[in-house]
């Protein structure tokens, strides 16, 4: 008899379980409770600026091994496009300065010997006073173990973990960051491509995914939200979605619950989760970027930290933008515009645009944050967890998401076998 693997969200996290236990021979049936699949990772054609925009503008890198074998397991792996090697180019607006560091594709960190290579005005024992974030635990800060100050980290490590935490670097788990610094940067350029979904989020990782399961006899329902467990001799026995909309499991049946921590705590009551969320900030602009825009240029000394080229569109995206998120949204536009010509080589007034504020973007990466992180396991033995927001060893990133969703799959077929 086929057993049935009920995935409560159609965020990165749930599909990716989804299309796991799916090729693992599970029936599976995800439940989503809006009426969008995708999360925080999705798009949506927005009329402001007549585009198809991403709600954020996520970066993936050529060694998150687990969010391009999922892109692979969908056939979507070649919608993830980027430099053949791994080059990042920057300017200082402040300055004028621009620079291109240049991780080549190897996979040792050789780029830091070659002064041609890395950051301007930095030497090699600049890069060594990082190496304390390598060991680090998750209960320290950043600020604790390496310096906050100076060229190597304005220039580089600030914008990196900034990106990557989500919090002012110095008060984020130096664990957290040491993960991003031994995936990235000490694992040489091979690690370090950058990769785009170039026609938007949903095209590349969402929608394919849901036409993958449902072509395969799955399915997905939107709208479906799951109101609670039902419980019985330590295992979830029923799945309630409200009056008489009750789903009886079968015995080898599991559940993954994907959900945001709010719900996830609120559904499994005595669950953990983090209490504290930055938000991101995100503006669209309506332009076709300058010939030869790199597809992504780190800002330095202005409002805007990472300018996106797309076709037909400059998109910039903001960490830790709590600061941001209460300014009139005009004001906003202008002064995030005014950044983007001074980066970007383009000039004018302000051009048709969209600002996109998600006030709990990811939880808040510090030590006493990522202590309540839950583990994939749970109470009931056959409800297991995923979402960036549970204890996956990386900040809330994509990557974390498909980890988080590979693991709790494969413990839904661990907890299978005799």
């Amino acid at each position: 008899m086929q057993n049935t693997a009920h995935i409560i969200g159609a965020g990165i996290s749930g599909l990716s379980a989804a299309v796991r236990l799916a090729n693992a021979g599970y029936k599976v049936a995800v439940h989503e409770a809006t009426h969008q699949a995708g999360g925080r990772c999705r798009s949506y054609f927005d009329g402001a600026t007549n585009l198809t925009i991403d709600n954020g503008n996520h970066l993936l890198l050529s060694g998150n091994s687990h969010a391009r074998a999922y892109a692979r397991a969908i056939g979507t792996e070649a919608g993830l496009v980027g430099p053949e090697t791994a080059q990042f180019p920057f300017v200082d607006i402040k300055t004028g300065q621009r620079w291109q560091i240049d991780l080549g594709n190897s996979r040792w960190p050789t780029w830091v010997l070659d002064e041609g290579r890395r950051v301007p005005d930095t030497g090699l024992t600049d890069y060594l006073k990082l190496a304390p974030l390598v060991w680090a635990s998750e209960q320290t800060l950043v600020g604790k173990s390496i310096p906050t100050e100076g060229i190597l980290y304005q220039r580089l490590v600030q914008p990196l973990l900034l990106a990557a935490l989500n919090v002012d670097p110095p008060e984020g788990s130096a664990g957290l960051a040491g993960a991003i610094v031994r995936e990235t940067l000490l694992a040489g350029g091979q690690a370090c491509r950058p990769l785009i979904a170039r026609d938007g989020l949903s095209a590349v990782l969402i929608e394919p995914a849901v036409k993958f399961l449902t072509e395969r006899g799955h399915t997905v329902q939107l709208g479906h939200e799951l109101r609670s467990f039902v419980s019985a001799d330590g295992k979830v026995s029923a799945l309630n979605f409200g009056g008489e909309d009750v789903v009886q499991l079968a015995a080898g049946d599991a559940i993954v619950m994907a959900v945001p921590p709010r719900a996830a705590t609120s559904l499994l009551p005595g669950l953990t989760a983090p209490t504290e969320f930055r938000a991101i900030v995100n503006a669209h602009f309506r332009i076709e970027p300058p010939p030869g825009s790199p597809p992504i240029l780190g800002v330095i000394g202005g409002v805007v930290e990472w300018l996106f080229a797309f076709p037909n569109r400059l998109s910039v995206t903001i960490s830790n933008g709590d600061r941001l998120v209460d300014l009139q949204r005009e004001e906003l536009a202008q002064a995030i515009w005014n950044d983007v010509c001074k980066a970007g080589g383009v000039s004018g007034e302000l051009p048709p645009w969209q600002i996109v504020r998600e006030r709990r973007a990811t939880f808040a990466a510090t030590p006493a944050q990522n202590a309540l992180r839950p583990g994939p396991v749970t109470v009931l033995k056959n409800l297991f967890l995923a979402g960036d927001w549970t204890a996956t060893g990386l900040p809330a990133t994509i990557e974390g998401s498909v980890r988080s969703g590979d693991r709790a799959a494969d413990l839904v077929l661990a907890a299978k076998r005799p």
